[in-house]
């Protein structure tokens, strides 16, 4: 064991994602024929990978200021084959100009302010005439006991799934696709987030990590789980604007 929790090592992609929507999704998107695709906030960049290994004439850039995702990210690129197309960069999302066919910008809406309006404004002029982008989004509804002293209040301020729908048609988008993780994606996802904790405390007694973990479990279970969900929207940008 090291002397310190893993780093994400638990979690295939840093969203609630499973495994079967990431393949359905990256299977759309590579239908659509993207000669060039940006990731703004790659983190390590799975689902990016996958939809470049399904268009053998794709181009990517993935973007993010986590240089450990960044590197693993590259790895798992050798592993595939792909990392001649594929270049990462260390950089904030909001750097980002060159405009490309499919854009995915999965949980890092925050590198263009504070809310989901601005993110879809500023990522629009990225995204080509009749291209896609890929939009992964926090949102808030309740569906039972919520603990409001253990939720995040920019976590309580996210809007909901029909309210994300409506700000990107207005942001000038057309849907696409619109899908929301299930309860198994978003207890997989807290749980792989914990475990690189847990599975350390096994090993290690540390006041500091131990109380991390517990707070974050408490946040979870008794706190957001019967409000928070995230949304998957596969936004169009008109071939004509």
């Amino acid at each position: 064991m090291t002397d310190a929790p893993g780093f994400y090592e638990h979690l295939t992609f840093n969203a609630p994602l499973s495994d079967a929507r990431a393949e359905a999704l990256a299977g759309r998107l590579a239908a659509a024929g993207p000669a060039t695709i940006v990731d703004v906030g790659c983190g390590w960049a799975e689902l990016l990978l996958r939809v470049v290994g399904r268009v053998p004439y794709a181009t990517a850039v993935g973007v993010d200021t986590e240089e450990r995702h960044l590197e693993r990210a590259r790895v798992r690129a050798r592993e595939l084959g792909v990392s001649g197309r594929v270049r990462f960069e260390n950089q904030p999302g909001d750097d980002v100009t060159a405009a490309a066919d499919v854009v995915i910008c999965i949980g890092s809406s925050h590198a263009f302010g504070d809310t989901a309006a601005q993110a879809l404004a500023a990522l629009r002029p990225l995204v080509r005439p009749g291209g896609r982008l890929v939009l992964g989004e926090g949102t808030w509804e309740v569906r039972g006991p919520v603990g409001p002293d253990r939720v995040w209040d920019d976590v309580v301020a996210l809007p909901s799934v029909a309210g994300l729908v409506d700000l990107a048609v207005e942001a000038g988008y057309r849907p696409l696709w619109v899908e929301t993780a299930n309860e198994d994606e978003l207890f997989a996802f807290e749980s792989g987030y914990l475990a690189d904790l847990e599975q350390w405390l096994m090993h290690h007694d540390d006041a500091q990590v131990r109380a991390r973990a517990d707070e974050h479990r408490s946040r979870w279970l008794h706190g957001y789980r019967n409000a928070f969900g995230f949304a998957y929207l596969t936004l169009g940008v008109p071939a004509l604007s």
